[in-house]
C-alpha cells in the first residue's frame, strides 16, 4: 500500500532581512500507519507530533531553511529521535535560526527517500533560497514544492539569498518536467497543479 499524505497547517511568524510577516505554513506528514516523514517542520512541534501520533518519525526533512520552515525543526527532532536533512547550501540560512544546533544530514539532488515503500526524489531548485529543494514521489503522483512553486506562480525572490532568474529555471526545467497531473502541495496556501501553472506560465515576468 502506497504512503499516505497529510497536510497539518501551524502558524507563525517569517523573518529575514529585519522584517517579520504572520504566517500560515503548510506541514506535510507522509508515510503509513507505523511510519512517517515529516516535510517542513514549521512554528508548532507540539502540533506536528500530535498529527504523528505513535508512529516513528524517520526523518524531518526541510525544503529550504528560512526560519518559517524550520523552527520547530530541532524541537520535533527532540521529540521524536528524528534526523533534520538539509540542502548544504542552504546552511547559510539555517545558521541564522539555529546557530548552535547543526542538522543531522544532507541532501543532494537525485537523492532518494523511501517511507512506507514510497520513493520520493530530491530536486534541487535553488531561487527562493540557495538550499531549496522539492520532493516527487512518482507513485503517489505530487509533488512537494516548499516555497519554490505556488498556486500562481513562483515563490518570493525580493530578499537575501534568493533571485528570480534562477527560481523560474528551475521551475520550468525541473518541474514543468514532471506529468502536467502531478499535484503540487505547497509550502502555504492551496495545493494546485503541474499543468495548471505551466500554463499560467507564460504571464510571468521573464528573466
Amino acid at each position: 500500500m502506497a504512503a499516505t499524505v497529510q497536510n497539518v497547517v501551524t502558524s507563525g511568524v517569517f523573518e529575514l532581512d529585519g522584517g517579520s510577516w504572520n504566517v500560515d505554513n503548510n506541514v506535510w506528514v507522509v508515510g503509513d500507519d507505523r511510519e512517517v516523514i515529516v516535510i517542513d517542520a514549521a512554528h508548532d512541534a507540539g502540533r506536528i507530533a500530535e498529527a504523528v501520533g505513535e508512529r516513528a518519525v524517520r526523518a524531518i526533512v526541510c525544503t529550504h531553511a528560512h526560519n518559517d520552515h524550520v523552527n520547530a525543526a530541532p524541537d520535533l527532532a527532540g521529540r521524536t529521535g528524528a534526523p533534520i536533512l538539509l540542502h548544504p547550501e542552504d546552511r547559510v540560512l539555517w545558521d541564522q535560526t539555529h546557530p548552535d544546533r547543526a542538522p543531522d544530514g544532507e541532501l543532494t539532488d537525485g537523492q532518494t527517500l523511501t517511507i512506507a515503500g514510497t520513493e520520493l526524489q530530491v530536486l534541487h531548485t535553488p531561487g527562493h533560497a540557495p538550499g531549496a529543494v522539492c520532493l516527487y514521489s512518482r507513485e503517489l503522483g505530487v509533488v512537494f514544492s516548499g516555497d519554490t512553486l505556488f498556486h500562481g506562480g513562483p515563490g518570493a525572490t525580493g530578499r537575501s539569498y534568493s533571485d528570480y532568474p534562477t527560481i523560474v529555471k528551475s521551475i520550468t526545467e525541473r518541474l514543468f518536467a514532471l506529468p502536467d497531473d502531478t499535484t503540487v502541495h505547497t509550502g502555504h496556501g492551496e495545493s494546485t497543479a503541474i499543468g495548471a501553472e505551466k500554463a499560467g506560465s507564460s504571464g510571468w515576468e521573464k528573466p
